[in-house]
């Protein structure tokens, strides 16, 4: 009982500065989400070719995969605080960009380029805005402020769209645009005044050498690899909501709504996950929580491939959503928490290519599957293949397994020795 009264769910958000960061990214985040909706309808409206939908996927994920690991770097080298900032005052321009081609009903090129200025600027802010946090709360808040984290990336990606596709209905793709570049310059607005720790900056000269620093480390950390290696395979091979909409059509029946109700339910679940985390102890045996979330998130998806009944499918999206959600929290733990400071942008960056881009990498696969195999054998395979996985990488890692609280957690001594 007295272990009990110790646990302070808000511990992180009594933090100042984590509060501040937390709330603008939480609306800049929103507005993130009310865009993508935004111009799926407008691109698909305009010439109802689903290659085109295809090509806006592109445009965001091809900046992160070419400049990640030098905004890493520049994340151990620079500010984060002012890096994170000059990559919200793009996104906010990029946002007015989209608005000004959608009012003038500009060719669809000019959209594509503002696309691509938001895929570039978000690349540059990533690895910093991942870096950043473990400067703005105590060493062993920061799985606390983890979960906020995810909590909050999930209740924009219920909000956003919902508001979003409001937006649209009663207005227009404009209105989003805007709300998406005034929602980037509230969270430039917080980081004014947010004072993180002082780094530890990265000294050495510039080279592809520091580059490439941070996928050094990570080959000899077995734990950290291991845990993105479970995440991205998990996103890659149980894609189930990039064919949500035909589910909702062709299998479900349940129309528009229906199909709304299926799309936010994988955020509901990870939203109550978050809120439950945050009243337990830390995570005591954190690579077996791990190793079995992903288990369950493997056996959700096949759940919801097999199901025609449309509880059923709300119940399996809602158990993907959470246990997918406690798999992002302890992943995101160990990565931050195992890696000093002075490299902790590389690291992230490395992160944000494999895990970043892997949804979009997903949809692509989920997509391709589905075209050739069928829409059953593109779900249920990839959710087998997720199983298969864990048990690959459970034998490959056995550091894994004997993972135990997260919120122990240090880097290895003699970094210089690891990555060098």
């Amino acid at each position: 009982m007295a272990q009990r009264s110790e646990i302070d769910p808000i511990a992180a958000l009594r933090q100042p500065g984590f509060l501040l960061f937390w709330i603008g990214a939480l609306l800049s985040n929103t507005g993130n989400q009310m865009r993508s909706v935004a111009v799926g309808w407008e691109v698909y409206h305009r010439t109802h070719a689903p290659i085109d939908l295809g090509y806006v996927g592109l445009v965001l994920a091809l900046p992160v995969l070419l400049l990640a690991l030098p905004a890493g770097a520049a994340a151990d080298r620079y500010s984060r605080r002012v890096i994170i900032m000059i990559a919200q005052a793009g996104l906010a321009a990029s946002g007015v960009g989209l608005a000004w081609a959608s009012w003038t009903h500009a060719p669809l090129g000019w959209v594509y380029f503002f696309l691509l200025s938001t895929g570039t600027f978000r690349a540059l802010g990533w690895p910093a805005a991942t870096a950043i946090v473990a400067g703005l709360v105590p060493h062993k808040m920061f799985p606390n402020a983890a979960m906020w984290r995810s909590a909050g990336f999930q209740l924009a990606s219920t909000v956003g769209p919902l508001a979003g596709g409001f937006l649209l209905a009663w207005w227009n793709p404009v209105a989003v645009y805007l709300i998406d570049a005034a929602s980037s310059v509230v969270l430039f607005c917080c980081l004014i005044f947010v004072r993180p720790r002082l780094q530890q900056r990265l000294a050495e000269p510039h080279s592809w050498r520091s580059f490439l620093q941070g996928v050094r480390y990570l080959r000899r950390q077995p734990v950290i690899l291991s845990t993105m290696m479970l995440d991205m395979v998990a996103v890659l091979f149980g894609g189930a909501t990039a064919l949500l909409p035909i589910y909702a059509t062709e299998v479900l029946g349940v129309g528009a709504t229906g199909f709304g109700w299926l799309r936010a339910m994988p955020s509901i679940g990870a939203i109550f996950t978050s809120l439950w985390l945050a009243t337990r102890p830390p995570i005591e045996r954190g690579g077996t929580t791990l190793l079995w979330a992903v288990v369950a998130f493997g056996v959700a998806t096949i759940v919801f491939g097999l199901s025609q009944s449309y509880p059923l499918s709300l119940a399996a999206l809602f158990t993907l959503g959470a246990a997918d959600n406690i798999s992002v929290v302890i992943r995101s733990t160990v990565l931050q928490l195992m890696t000093p400071d002075s490299m902790r942008g590389r690291v992230s960056a490395v992160g944000v290519i494999f895990i970043g881009t892997s949804n979009e990498i997903g949809e692509f696969e989920s997509g391709l599957a589905a075209q050739w195999l069928g829409l059953l054998p593109a779900v249920v395979g990839g959710g087998f293949m997720t199983l298969v996985t864990v048990g690959v990488v459970a034998r490959a890692w056995p550091e894994l397994v004997k993972l135990g609280s997260l919120e122990h957690l240090e880097p290895p001594e003699q970094v210089e020795q690891v990555v060098g």
